[in-house]
């Protein structure tokens, strides 16, 4: 099994935030990542489609060999984490309780905001999940619709961005939370707005590197670390344009992604997850 990679998937580029933390982390490791763009975004589909699209996409990582499942999209996390963790046989690791245990550590005032899609407020995951952690915070939720599509579409700084990041977040500006989670792993790429907008006062949480570490431990307490080994592999495929992905991923990452494959919807048939099945 250490030898197997791990499969991180997303609507689109948001997961590469994760993939990121977890090559700086975890550089042996072989990493394989699908993006979703043909189907992006996943904040307004339906609960339904979202187990459907992720049930899709990890039935396609398992069958490549991924030892671990990392679902790097707060919207999917809300709609199928656990039906993924019941049905699959691999671990699967979700973006929402990583982001709140450090928004945990970092509030001083114990009230944060989490800005999202529209289907991860409506799920209500972030309340659900600080309750089960007993994080001690106060979670607030703030659905933020047009973060994702200035992520996916190139536009996350200039007059237009921070227009759109003001009115969305107008709501919390007045709020007295020094700590304000990114609940969606496309919107630390935006986190340069978001800071203007917010000012110095307020802590930006991303869930990508709190994500990264818990990776790790269950890596460590498996047993299935890859270590000693020369740099792994990095292998992107995207349901979209690849050569479109490339540019951008490798806009956001600072690096080349030389590995970049087509993904075909056509070849992501069958569904391995069943809603219905869980408890």
């Amino acid at each position: 099994m250490h030898q197997r990679p791990i499969g991180v998937f997303d609507s689109g580029l948001g997961g590469l935030t994760v993939l990121q933390a977890l090559d700086d982390l975890l550089p042996d490791e072989d990493l394989l990542y699908v993006g979703d763009t043909a189907r992006y975004p996943y904040g307004d589909k339906s609960p339904e489609e979202l187990v459907h699209h992720a049930g899709q996409i990890a039935g396609f990582l398992v069958d490549a060999g991924a030892k671990m499942i990392v679902v790097a999209c707060n919207s999917a996390t809300a709609a199928a984490l656990q039906p993924l963790q019941q049905q699959l046989d691999v671990p699967v690791v979700g973006v929402v309780a990583p982001g709140l245990r450090a928004a945990a550590a970092a509030s001083r005032t114990h009230r944060t905001v989490v800005i999202c899609t529209q289907v991860t407020a409506e799920s209500r995951i972030y309340e659900r999940t600080a309750e089960e952690l007993r994080a001690g915070v106060e979670v607030r939720v703030l659905a933020c619709p047009g973060f994702v599509q200035l992520v996916e579409e190139d536009r996350t700084v200039g007059p237009e961005a921070e227009r759109l990041v003001a009115d969305r977040l107008a709501p919390l500006l007045s709020a007295r939370v020094d700590t304000l989670v990114l609940g969606c792993t496309h919107f630390p790429l935006l986190a340069r707005t978001i800071s203007k907008i917010v000012g110095r006062g307020v802590t930006l949480v991303s869930s990508a590197d709190e994500t990264a570490f818990e990776v790790k431990d269950l890596l460590e307490r498996t047993g299935w670390l890859r270590s000693g080994t020369p740099p792994g592999r990095r292998v992107f495929h995207t349901t979209g344009d690849p050569e479109r992905f490339r540019e951008l991923g490798t806009r956001f990452l600072g690096y080349p992604l030389e590995d970049v494959r087509g993904l075909a919807l056509a070849e992501l048939v069958g569904r391995p997850v069943d809603p219905a099945r869980t408890r």
